[in-house]
């Protein structure tokens, strides 16, 4: 009967070692993925695509932590260079400060470029006999750019200091800082008063629906000029005078004529920056809307009264019956007024249109008879009462009292 020879395995024999450090590596590369890689593998974005943006955002970080070191050296710059100043200006002795404070002549010249205003040329003629001004208005140049354009709406308004007693307006020229105007304006004025008056000449930039932004004067002392010979010469146009008239105010109200219906529709919308007429500093204002015919009132309506403001919202409309042939010779007056209960109302400003009108109040009324059946909506600034009063030099009717006796 044959042996039974044991059986010899040699992959137990004394390699074990090896076969467990085989064993113990693959379960590591088996071990699931760490934080990061799961994080990246739940975005459904393509790998690239996220290391592109993890990029961008550091380079953002590093632009704004640059721009705030830039910032922060240019702000110590500046520091040390007022504190030098400051000391030099104490070290330096009374008889050399004006050389280091005052600029030389070449940057006086550079400065006053910056701050042209442009020009204007004007002509002046007085007749004694007649006392009888005449002031021409012929052409700007040079105008400074008021609009996003770079251009301007360019106007003059020309008036005589103190009494100020009319005031008048050239058309507007659009988009130009170039405007020919030529155009001329008569004045009544005694020779005893020329000396003591001042002529001014102010061009403004024109806007529609803000306050018109005045470019630059031109004011001349008539007392000084030879009146001889009639003047005409070119002038550079100066800042305006910050010690001029009160301001009375703004209003901006719309126009609109139907001829076929002979209907004229005013609406009062708002008005700014009014004269403060009560003791606290603010107003009661209301509008009048009047109509004037042949010098005479022939229509009027009002606005409500609100209540302690200088910047009154009404939004009020207003119907007359104008027919075509009257709305040819007919005064829109427009004025606020302050209300009162203990005392009469006071007018804060006036302001009239029409075609016997002039300037912004004329084309305004222009606009309105060109488009009809559209509204056109306008600021206007306000003048004094006295002042528009003059101009209408209304008729006052002779009231008669009528007794009710039978016929």
């Amino acid at each position: 009967m044959p042996t039974k020879t044991p059986l010899k395995y040699p992959h137990r024999s004394g390699n074990i070692p090896a076969v467990t450090h085989t064993r113990a590596f693959n379960s590591t590369t088996a071990a699931p993925p760490g934080f990061i890689e799961q994080l990246l593998n739940k975005i459904p974005l393509p790998r690239w695509a996220v290391y592109a943006i993890f990029a961008a955002g550091l380079l953002f970080l590093l632009v704004c932590f640059l721009c705030i070191c830039v910032k922060c050296c240019c702000k110590g710059k500046k520091k040390r260079k007022k504190q030098e100043e400051k000391i030099d200006l104490k070290g330096v002795n009374g008889s050399s400060t004006t050389a280091l404070v005052q600029p030389d002549a070449d940057d006086l010249e550079y400065g006053s470029r910056d701050k042209q205003k442009g020009r204007i040329l004007y002509s002046l003629e007085y007749k004694a006999e007649t006392s009888e001004l005449t002031v021409g208005v012929k052409e700007a140049a040079e105008l400074k750019a008021m609009d996003l354009g770079g251009t301007s709406d360019p106007y003059v308004k020309v008036y005589i200091l103190p009494n100020k007693s009319k005031t008048c307006e050239t058309k507007v020229f659009r988009k130009t800082l170039q405007p020919a105007f030529n155009e001329f304006f008569k004045f009544q004025i005694p020779l005893a008063e020329l000396n003591e008056s001042t002529l001014v000449m102010q061009v403004f930039d024109f806007n529609r629906f803000t306050k018109h932004d005045i470019i630059g004067e031109l004011r001349l002392q008539l007392g000084t000029i030879d009146w001889n010979h009639v003047i005409e010469e070119w002038r550079d146009l100066t800042e305006a005078s910050k010690f001029e008239q009160e301001n009375l105010g703004d209003i901006c109200f719309s126009l609109r004529y139907v001829p076929t219906a002979s209907k004229l529709t005013v609406i009062i919308l708002e008005a700014k920056n009014l004269k403060k007429m009560d003791v606290g500093g603010l107003s009661d204002p209301y509008v009048k809307v009047q109509l004037v015919l042949d010098k005479r009132k022939w229509k009027k309506k009002k606005t409500s009264v609100k209540k302690k403001t200088l910047n009154p919202y009404f939004n009020e409309s207003f119907n007359f019956e104008v027919s075509f042939d009257q709305i040819q010779k007919v005064q829109l007056v427009i004025s606020v007024w302050d209300h009162d209960n203990m005392s009469r109302n006071d007018a804060i400003g006036k302001i009239f249109l029409g075609c016997s009108a002039s300037g912004n109040q004329l084309r305004h009324w222009a606009d309105m008879l060109s488009n009809p059946r559209r509204p056109v909506a306008q600021w206007h600034s306000l003048l004094s009462a006295e002042q528009v009063d003059n101009a209408l030099a209304l008729k006052h009717a002779l009231k008669i009292p009528f007794t009710k006796k039978p016929f």
